[in-house]
């Protein structure tokens, strides 16, 4: 038992290592962060780049209803779909996605 004083006279002492993240210390995302993705519908031509490369298929274009269907429950953010679109209409933020309580795709029409 001795040999836990130090430790527990250094715990005693020092600041928590933890953050109490909603209410302080609330970090910024490190460079590279891959966050929510953004599509603007003004630019897409709805040419099916990154509904073909994206691995999880988070995304099915539709042409004939000219729509665009967005999982990000599927998705996992690797930003393949932001490299892959010639008109660069799809974006990446650099934020955290809020939190769901739902499960929903998102559609997207231009």
């Amino acid at each position: 038992m001795p040999w836990m004083l130090p430790t527990i006279w250094k715990n005693l002492f020092s600041r928590p290592v933890t953050r109490r993240y909603p209410f302080k210390d609330i970090r910024e995302p490190f460079s590279g962060y891959r966050g929510k993705l953004h599509f603007d519908m003004e630019k897409c031509n709805l040419c099916s780049a990154c509904a073909q490369l994206c691995p999880s298929n988070a995304i099915v274009v539709d042409k004939e209803a000219k729509t665009l269907k967005y999982n990000p429950f599927a998705c996992i953010y690797c930003a393949t779909c932001v490299e892959a679109c010639p008109r660069k209409a799809i974006t990446m933020d650099t934020h955290y996605s809020p939190p769901a309580t739902v499960k929903s795709e998102e559609t997207c029409r231009p």
